[in-house]
């Protein structure tokens, strides 16, 4: 029976002392998440339950060379192990692309097939989702502001009448809201990139 109240960390440093229920207990609490997060990138169940066993098993030999950074959360570490796994996956497994062939090669034909960006909004939607964990960590007034410049596409003017302060109060919070950000992403030795 799992125990809700053991923490992911507490289980990890079990596991390690040799207790392997701790493993099978987070495997247990995270598989479904974990699961559904493959499915809904590969749309294929055998597919989805050959990328969720790959994912454990590298959980398990990063945990045992000691390689595991106790810093981050363990289910957003298994997440970005699952994510590079379905991106190995779309690599390898990427067909050629058709091209209509008239006599003379045309490069344009086979770079417009969109089925080769899966891999980009893959790594794109993973920044988005880094970003927003990432944002929750930055003080109230600037959280505020950012979230309603960069996602509720507010101007400063809109932003000064909506959190009553001035103009240039609102655009201080943002320049320190991203030099924060660039703090924590360093922090996090996290690289946002496409």
């Amino acid at each position: 029976m799992e125990n809700t109240s053991t923490t992911d960390a507490a289980l990890v440093r079990s596991y390690l002392q040799g207790n392997e229920n701790s493993l099978s207990t987070l495997i247990t609490r995270h598989q479904s998440r974990i699961f559904s997060f493959i499915y809904s990138k590969v749309f294929d169940k055998d597919v989805a339950e050959d990328i969720f066993q790959d994912t454990f098993i590298k959980v398990i030999n990063t945990l045992k060379r000691g390689k595991y950074n106790e810093e981050g959360k363990f289910l957003p570490w298994v997440m970005r192990i699952a994510h590079n796994l379905i991106i190995d996956h779309f690599r390898k497994n990427k067909r050629m692309p058709m091209f209509e062939n008239k006599g003379d090669f045309n490069i344009f034909s086979v770079l417009c097939d969109g089925d080769l960006n899966i891999e980009k909004q893959l790594i794109k939607d993973q920044i988005e989702i880094d970003v927003q964990e990432l944002i929750k960590e930055l003080p109230e007034d600037q959280l505020e502001v950012l979230t309603m410049r960069i996602y509720k596409d507010m101007s400063f003017k809109e932003i000064s009448e909506r959190t009553g302060v001035s103009i240039n109060t609102a655009l201080g919070r943002m320049r320190y809201a991203l030099i924060n950000l660039r703090k924590i992403i360093e922090k996090h030795n996290l690289i946002l990139t496409n």
